[in-house]
């Protein structure tokens, strides 16, 4: 009995030892891993403490010559004293409008035609496809320009003639903050990316109960779409809430500012209100923060489907 019992033992014992090596390398893979995305979390994080910590400074402490991480004295008064130098609720509000007339714009139309791109089989469509492609390469601000003379010389609009002549077309207009930007080649192209990778046989069943193409768009493929709405919407909504040289350079009318346009009081010829600057800064950034918690999970999860094809 004991020689028959002896091999087994042995045998269930081996793999145990053979097992002891690859535990302690996938340990240390494990936290030379944690330790990198550690340090990277902290130089991510450090630019954004960095800017609270001098936005509760006060100008003298800024101006030393050897200037300490903490403040002395925490001024939270800079905070209120900021808002009073230019009218921000009026900014926020117009920054928030335009933001949420691009995510509106986006979502509608680049989901569209994400489907159209990913879905309907018709001729030229690789072709218009890689034209998307081709305009993720061309660089943002290569395209100012062009945009600019289209918005001023808009006919029939702010006084141009049929030919565009006469007048500002849409300079100083809603129209010249949000068209522009309502759609994006990046967008349309995560959108298709989406739909891609959706399942054809949820398609086919669809038209089997009799539903048309709009109805399969919208009731069928769209509602599994969340990660993609949030992903894309976020960063529709963050693009343009940051975006500083397009309002700047189709508007001079201060009902029209912007946050990232206002935030340019505390920068003069002279000398720059760090203090101030670093306070309304880090009140920009707090709906972006909030809306960044809230999509967390679905932007996340959106950017690891989107390289699936």
């Amino acid at each position: 009995m004991s020689a028959a019992t002896a091999p087994a033992q042995t045998e269930k014992t081996t793999p145990v030892v053979m097992t002891k090596p690859r535990s302690k390398t996938r340990l240390t893979t494990s936290l030379t891993l944690n330790v990198v995305l550690i340090l990277g979390s902290v130089l991510m994080v450090m630019p954004f403490v960095w800017m609270i910590v001098t936005s509760l400074k006060s100008p003298a402490e800024l101006a030393l010559a050897d200037p300490t991480f903490f403040p002395s004295t925490w001024e939270w008064s800079n905070y209120p004293e900021a808002m009073k130098a230019a009218p921000f609720l009026l900014y926020f509000k117009n920054s928030f409008l335009i933001a949420i007339g691009h995510t509106a714009i986006t979502l509608a139309l680049g989901s569209m035609a994400g489907y159209s791109l990913a879905r309907l089989p018709f001729r030229g469509r690789e072709v218009i496809f890689m034209g998307f492609l081709a305009m993720l390469m061309i660089p943002t601000y290569t395209k100012i320009v062009p945009q600019f003379l289209l918005v001023k010389f808009m006919p029939l609009f702010g006084g141009n003639d049929i030919f565009g002549q006469g007048g500002s077309g849409w300079l100083n207009t809603w129209w010249a903050l949000i068209i522009p930007g309502g759609l994006t080649a990046s967008s349309v192209f995560l959108f298709r990316q989406f739909y891609t990778s959706l399942p054809k046989e949820l398609e086919e069943a669809a038209r089997l109960d009799g539903l048309n193409e709009f109805r399969i768009y919208l009731q069928i493929y769209t509602p599994l779409m969340k990660p993609a709405l949030a992903t894309v919407g976020l960063l529709t909504f963050q693009e343009s809430w940051n975006n500083f040289l397009w309002p700047l350079l189709v508007t001079t009318s201060d009902s029209l500012r912007v946050i990232q346009v206002g935030l340019a009081v505390f920068r003069q010829l002279e000398s720059t209100s760090w203090s101030f600057l670093m306070a309304g800064t880090t009140l920009a950034t707090v709906p972006m923060v909030i809306l960044f918690l809230f999509c967390q999970r679905y932007f996340v999860q959106g950017f690891a489907n989107a390289g699936i094809k």
